[in-house]
């Protein structure tokens, strides 16, 4: 694991956009075409804004698939992943050669993520751009994360402090709106990405991060598992790093 510290948010997520464009155009230069995975959320509102605009990637040959969704919400509910992914990449780049959404509100969600695991078995991840939550979780892998598991994409029980984040980001009106449960990529899908770029901004994020990066590899801080992947690399800013 590789990680570089920041002065500020914007810089943190200016380099790991610059870091993931690198990596799509060296897959489409290698093979014709990259595999992606992309996350959400308000740790990747910099990185995504920068991806978007990266010249020399040509999207066309670029296939997305979508980290996780909460379970119940349709696609235009303000807090979906979907339409965050919609709006602050689909939309802006235009041609995607393709692009895998979790349904979370598809009437059998067990059938969803079966779905999702036959696409994704075919098609080998180039980059997988990720964050930490504040409780360590990875995707929505809470603690304590099934580490085990091969199936691609599973349903998850949102724990009381993952809930409360997506609370105090502003997503949702009431904690009691806050779904409990989402379609969440695995853990041991994440890692067979070829490489990870993680950022993490934001002083909430610091204890996550040190457990993360310095603590034992636990299911109780699932992002612990970043240590074992040879070809990941974290950005952070200094608030994020300051417990380091």
């Amino acid at each position: 694991m590789e990680r570089f510290i920041y002065k500020t948010e914007e810089e943190a997520g200016a380099a790991a956009a610059a870091t993931a464009a690198t990596l799509i155009e060296k897959a489409i230069k290698s093979k014709g075409l990259a595999n992606i995975i992309l996350a959400t959320g308000t740790s990747q509102f910099e990185m995504l804004k920068n991806l978007v605009i990266a010249e020399g990637v040509d999207f066309s040959k670029v296939t997305m698939f979508h980290l996780d969704e909460y379970i119940g919400l349709g696609t235009e509910h303000p807090a979906g992943f979907r339409k965050f992914l919609k709006e602050r990449f689909v939309n802006k780049i235009g041609d995607l050669r393709a692009a895998h959404f979790v349904n979370g509100d598809a009437d059998d969600p067990e059938q969803e993520c079966k779905r999702l695991g036959a696409i994704i078995a075919e098609r080998p991840i180039d980059a997988a751009m990720v964050g930490i939550g504040e409780n360590g979780h990875l995707a929505f892998n809470d603690p304590p994360a099934d580490f085990e598991t091969e199936e691609p994409y599973i349903i998850v029980e949102l724990d009381e402090k993952c809930r409360r984040q997506q609370l105090g980001e502003g997503w949702f009106e009431t904690a009691e709106k806050v779904p409990q449960q989402a379609i969440s990529m695995s853990i041991r899908q994440i890692m067979k990405s070829a490489n990870l770029v993680v950022t993490v901004p934001d002083k909430r994020k610091a204890e996550a991060v040190k457990n993360a990066l310095e603590g034992h590899l636990t299911p109780m801080c699932p992002a612990s598992i970043l240590q074992q992947h040879e070809h990941c690399r974290i950005f952070l800013d200094e608030a994020a790093a300051s417990l380091l």
